[in-house]
């Protein structure tokens, strides 16, 4: 007689197929796992983006501003007209205390600049509006006004020399016909001042943005004279007093 043996299942050789309950179960879990993640990263996110910014405490040693420049002036003593400049500044501020530092600055503008119209009249001809710059370079000091979160002002008082060049479209005249011609002035350094303030407007504890408005004196000539002069820029402060 031939006796058939129940078969055995063995673990690991046949699995029990899974129920749509046991599946339903599975996809519930892994939902509600990736939400906390989701919660919990977007917690984390709002709780670094919500921090209160570090304040703004005017405690830093160092500061240096960097930007762009606009001045009005005279190229000449007997020019009728004055010029419109531009060129670029960066001022270093070293804060002795916290109300007074030391500041050493670096500008330099260029633009065009009427001329007397016998300067139309010389062979050969001289450009209606020649070409003239400065180089300025100057020290000083600094006062911190005041300040909150938002903006500081500070006043300062600054006082060095220009090497102005005015001859950039001489188109080969000599130095005398061509500064007695446009009424230019020749080619020199002389003193230069300035007496202002500055506005900063704090993006952070380090970062601000600078608008800075002065009057320049200026003595290229027999007199002082004074012009108009603002600067719109970044400023960086950085070390410990």
């Amino acid at each position: 007689m031939h006796i058939t043996r129940p078969r055995r299942a063995y673990a690991g050789l046949s699995q029990p197929a899974a129920t749509p309950g046991h599946t339903a179960r599975i996809t519930r879990w892994t939902g509600t796992a990736l939400l906390l993640a989701a919660c919990t990263a977007a917690a984390l996110h709002a709780q670094d983006t919500f921090r209160p910014p570090q304040p703004v405490t005017y405690t830093q040693k160092y500061e240096v501003y960097g930007g762009i420049n606009y001045s009005n002036g005279q190229a000449g003593q007997n020019l009728p007209k004055r010029f419109n400049m531009a060129g670029g500044e960066v001022m270093a501020t070293d804060w002795l205390t916290p109300k007074y530092g030391i500041a050493a600055d670096v500008r330099y503008t260029a633009g065009t600049t009427p001329v007397l119209p016998g300067a139309q009249a010389t062979s050969p001809h001289v450009q209606t509006r020649p070409l003239v710059s400065e180089l300025i370079y100057m020290g000083g000091l600094q006062y911190h006004w005041g300040g909150n979160q938002h903006v500081g002002v500070n006043l300062h008082a600054l006082a060095g020399a220009a090497s102005g060049d005015f001859d950039h479209s001489n188109p080969g005249l000599s130095p005398a016909v061509f500064v007695g011609t446009t009424g230019l002035y020749s080619n020199h350094t002389s003193f230069m001042g300035t007496a202002g303030g500055s506005f900063d407007f704090n993006r952070s504890a380090r970062w601000a943005v600078r608008v800075s408005p002065e009057i320049v004196f200026e003595h290229f000539g027999t007199e002082l004279r004074e012009f108009v002069y603002v600067s719109g820029g970044v400023l960086y402060r950085f070390g410990d007093r």
